[in-house]
C-alpha cells in the first residue's frame, strides 16, 4: 500500500512557472504601461574564487532568509509587485472566476483498511482535502483527519498515510506551511483514537510498518533560525514502537562515512523483508536488505549503487520483485533471490519494451502495470508469472492513478484524469476484470468546447519532442493567441496529462496551453532523461525554445503573446531561457526556481542534486554549469521579458534566496518598461500542501499579469 510511484531519490525533487517576449509588442491604450518604482537593493564587495576565475556574487546578503534586513527588503519588494498588481483592472474579476472554476466537490479514489474503506474530499474550496473513513463501501462516510482544524489559516497539510499491516494502524505525516519538516502521528482505526505517538524532525519518509512499530528516516534538529536554509545532512534511519517516546527509538542504520546521503525504509507487505533505499541524489541508488524472517540483523547489498535506478516493488516466495533500469533504459520487472542478487541469475517477469515502464503495484494475487506511450498511460494486468491477462481499458488519452493494493483485494479504485476532463474515479472488479465509473465530478465547465492534440516538433540536434496543445475547438491560427507554454525538463519527472481549473481561465480568453515533453524528463526512458542532464542541460533549453519557434513557425501566436512557465527546476529553465533569448517572449514567471546554480548544493537537500547538474565544486561542471546559470548571465542594458517571479518564504526544498538575488540582479540590469517583479508568499513553501486560498490568490495574479502583459481581451462569463 502506497508504493513510490519513482525510485526514492527521484520523489525528493518537483514543480511550477511562467514566460513572454515584447520585442514586436506595441502597447496597446487598453494596456497602458503601469510605472514601477523598484525598491533599492544595497551591494556587497563579495567575490568567490572558482579555479582561478573570479565571480562577484554583490547580493549573498539575501541568502540569510531570516535577516531583518532581508525581511525588510521582501516587504518592500511584495509593496512594488502587488501595487503593480493592483493596478490591472480584470484581476478582481480574474479572481472570482477562479473561484467558480474550483468550487466543485473533487474525491479522490477509496483505499481499503481490512473492513474499511479511506477518500479524500474537498468540498470545492476547502483550503485542505479531508480524510474520510467508511464501513464497507455501502458504509456512512465519517471524517477521520481534518487538516483545516489544524492550523487557522489552512496551512497544516497531510503529506502522508500508511496502514499498518494489521489494518489496526494509520500512521499519517503532516506539515506546517509548505515546509518538508514533517511530522508523524499515529491513529488507532476503529476507535478513531489519535494515540500519544509524536515523531519530529522527519524528511523525505513514510513509515514502514513491522508489528507494533515502524521504520522512518530523519535528521537530526537543525540549529535555531537554520530549520528552512540549514544544510540537511547525516540521514538516519530509526525503528519506533507504539506507545513509547521518540528517545528511546532505536537507530537502525546510519553512515557516518557518507553524510550526504538519503536512506529510506521499505517493508514487504508479508513483512518479511525490510528494503533499504540508499541513494547520493535524485538519480541512481543502492537496494540493502535484511531478512527479518532470519534474525540476521545485518543489511546485505541486493542491488550496488550509484550507475541505475531500482525499485522494490514486493516480495513474492523469497524472491523479490524489482523495477529496474539496469540494462533496460525504458526499465523492466524481474525477481531476484536474495542470496543470488548477481544480474545473471535474475528472471525477466516484465522484459524491456519499447514503452516506459512508469510503475507497478500488486494486488489480489496480480500485477498491474502502466506503461507510458507518448507521454500517456496505457496498463495492463499481468499474472506474478508475467503473463499478459488483460489491457485495462481506459476512458480516453489521459493519466492514472490507482492500480495498487493488497494480495486479498477484490477491487481496486483508480482515478482517471486528462487536460480537459477532471479527476474521475473508476472500479475495477478483479473477478470479472471490468472497470465501471464509481465517482464523477460535477463541472463548472463545458469539456466538449475543447480539445487537445499532439504534435512533435524537432529540436536543435534533429530529435522529434513531443508537445500537446489545449485550446478552445475552431482555434484561427492567426498567429495572434496568447500562448502559455510549460516545461520542466529534468530529474526523470515526465510531464503527462492533468487537469488544472485554474488553466481554464486562460483557455476562456481564447488561450491555448502547450505543455512540452522536454529532455531531462522521463518520458522515453532514462536514454531521454541523461540526454538533458548534466554536461547536456543545454539541450532542454534548445527543446523548449524550439518548442516555442514551433509556435510561431506554425502561427499559433508570435512573441509579443508568448509564454512560458516552469517551476522548480523548471523555473531554472524559465530563467535559462529569458536569459538567452530575451527577445523570443513577452512573460517570464520563473516560480521557486533553482537559479544559482554556483550554489545551489550549499542549502538544505540542494546537494542532492548535483547527481542532475553538477557541481561548481567540479571545474568542469562549474564552467558548465556558469555558462547558463540564470544569475550570472543577465546582462545590463537588456529589455527583458515581463517577469513575476514567484517564492516562499518556507521553501526549504529550493531556498527563496535563489530569487531574492535573480530579482535583484535582474532589476538592476533590466532596461525598459516591461515590469520586473518577485511575488514572496507567507506560511508557504515549495508548492506541496499551500491552502486552496493562497493557491487562487497568487494564479489569479499570474493571470492577470499574463493576460495584461500579452494584452489580451479579457470577457469572463
Amino acid at each position: 500500500m502506497f508504493k513510490l510511484r519513482y525510485p526514492f531519490p527521484v520523489a525528493l525533487f518537483f514543480l511550477f512557472s511562467m514566460i513572454l517576449s515584447c520585442s514586436d509588442k506595441s502597447q496597446d491604450a487598453n494596456y497602458p504601461v503601469i510605472p514601477v518604482k523598484y525598491p533599492e537593493t544595497s551591494k556587497v564587495d563579495h567575490q568567490d574564487n572558482y579555479f582561478g576565475q573570479s565571480v562577484s556574487d554583490p547580493y549573498r546578503w539575501l541568502e540569510f532568509d531570516t535577516a531583518q534586513e532581508v525581511l525588510d527588503w521582501v516587504q518592500k519588494e511584495n509593496e512594488v509587485t502587488f501595487g503593480y498588481l493592483d493596478k490591472i483592472p480584470f484581476r478582481t474579476s480574474i479572481r472570482k472566476r477562479l473561484d467558480e472554476l474550483w468550487n466543485y466537490p473533487k474525491i479522490g479514489a477509496p483505499f481499503r483498511a481490512g473492513e474499511y474503506y479511506m477518500f479524500f474530499k474537498n468540498e470545492g474550496l476547502q483550503n485542505q482535502s479531508v480524510l474520510y473513513i467508511q464501513k464497507g463501501l455501502e458504509g456512512n462516510p465519517e471524517v477521520l483527519i481534518d487538516p483545516n482544524a489544524l492550523s487557522k489559516e489552512g496551512t497544516t497539510a497531510l503529506t502522508g498515510l500508511s496502514i499498518s499491516h494489521d489494518k489496526k494502524y494509520l500512521a499519517f505525516s503532516t506539515a506546517q506551511a509548505g515546509s518538508d519538516w514533517n511530522t508523524i502521528e499515529v491513529l488507532e482505526i476503529a476507535t478513531r483514537k489519535k494515540l500519544e505517538d509524536n515523531i519530529q524532525w522527519v524528511k523525505f519518509s513514510n513509515a514502514a510498518w513491522k508489528g507494533n512499530g515502524f521504520y522512518y528516516s530523519r535528521y537530526d534538529e537543525p540549529g535555531k533560525g537554520g530549520e528552512l536554509s540549514q544544510k540537511n545532512s547525516n540521514h538516519k534511519v530509526y525503528f519506533h514502537v507504539l506507545g513509547e517516546d521518540q528517545k528511546n527509538d532505536k537507530l537502525i542504520y546510519e553512515d557516518k562515512a557518507h553524510p550526504l546521503r538519503y536512506y529510506g525504509a521499505q517493508v514487504t507487505e508479508d513483512e518479511r523483508f525490510l528494503i533499504l533505499n540508499v541513494s547520493e541524489g535524485t538519480s541512481g541508488d543502492e537496494i540493502r536488505y535484511m531478512d527479518l524472517a532470519s534474525g540476521d540483523k545485518t543489511f546485505h547489498i541486493l542491488l550496488p549503487g550509484f550507475k541505475n535506478n531500482h525499485q522494490v516493488i514486493d516480495n513474492i516466495g523469497g524472491n523479490l520483485l524489482v523495477k529496474t533500469d539496469s540494462g533496460a533504459p525504458m526499465y523492466r520487472l524481474v525477481s531476484i533471490d536474495p542470496k543470488h542478487p548477481e544480474a545473471e541469475n535474475w528472471k525477466d517477469i516484465l522484459p524491456a519494451e519499447k514503452h516506459l515502464l512508469k510503475f507497478v503495484g500488486t494486488a489480489g494475487g496480480s500485477l498491474f502495470a502502466t506503461y507510458l506511450q507518448d507521454a500517456t498511460d496505457r496498463v495492463f494486468r499481468y499474472s506474478q508469472e508475467g503473463v499478459k491477462l488483460q489491457e485495462i481499458e481506459l476512458p480516453g488519452m489521459g493519466s492514472v492513478d490507482g492500480f495498487d493494493g493488497d494480495k486479498d483485494d477484490q477491487d481496486l479504485f483508480f482515478s482517471f484524469t486528462s487536460f480537459i476532463v477532471p479527476s474521475t474515479i473508476y472500479r475495477y472488479h478483479l473477478a470479472d476484470q471490468k472497470v465501471s465509473l464509481y465517482k464523477q465530478p460535477e463541472l463548472k465547465f463545458d469539456p466538449s468546447q475543447y480539445e487537445t492534440q499532439q504534435v512533435f516538433f524537432t529540436s536543435t540536434d534533429g530529435k522529434k519532442v513531443p508537445m500537446f496543445l489545449i485550446h478552445k475547438k475552431g482555434l484561427d491560427k492567426n498567429g495572434n493567441n496568447p500562448v502559455y507554454l510549460y516545461g520542466y525538463g529534468g530529474f526523470n519527472i515526465s510531464l503527462t496529462p492533468t487537469f488544472s481549473p485554474s488553466r481554464l481561465v486562460f483557455l476562456e480568453q481564447g488561450g491555448v496551453v502547450a505543455i512540452a515533453n522536454l529532455r531531462g524528463g522521463g518520458e522515453y526512458g532514462e536514454e531521454w532523461h541523461k540526454a538533458g542532464m548534466l554536461n547536456q542541460k543545454q539541450q532542454v533549453f534548445d527543446d523548449f525554445i524550439g518548442a516555442a519557434e514551433y509556435l510561431i513557425k506554425e502561427k499559433y501566436t508570435r512573441s509579443a503573446k508568448l509564454a512560458i512557465a516552469g517551476g522548480s527546476n523548471g523555473g531554472l529553465l524559465v530563467g535559462a531561457c529569458m536569459t538567452q533569448r530575451p527577445d523570443l517572449f513577452a512573460v517570464a514567471l520563473p516560480a521557486v526556481g533553482v537559479l544559482d546554480m554556483l550554489r545551489f548544493h550549499k542549502f538544505t537537500v540542494g546537494w542532492g542534486w548535483v547527481v542532475e547538474y553538477g557541481s561548481s565544486d567540479d571545474s568542469l561542471q562549474f564552467q558548465t554549469l556558469y555558462k547558463y546559470s540564470p544569475l550570472h548571465n543577465l546582462k545590463p542594458g537588456t529589455n527583458y521579458p515581463s517577469t513575476l517571479i514567484t517564492t516562499a518564504d518556507h521553501d526549504d526544498r529550493v531556498v527563496p534566496a535563489h530569487s531574492f538575488k535573480f530579482a535583484a540582479a535582474l532589476q538592476a540590469a533590466h532596461k525598459g518598461d516591461n515590469p520586473v517583479l518577485i511575488r514572496v508568499d507567507v506560511k508557504a513553501g515549495h508548492g506541496a500542501g499551500k491552502p486552496t486560498a493562497k493557491i487562487l490568490d497568487e494564479q489569479a495574479d499570474i493571470w492577470s499579469f499574463v493576460l495584461y502583459n500579452t494584452q489580451t481581451p479579457v470577457k469572463l462569463p
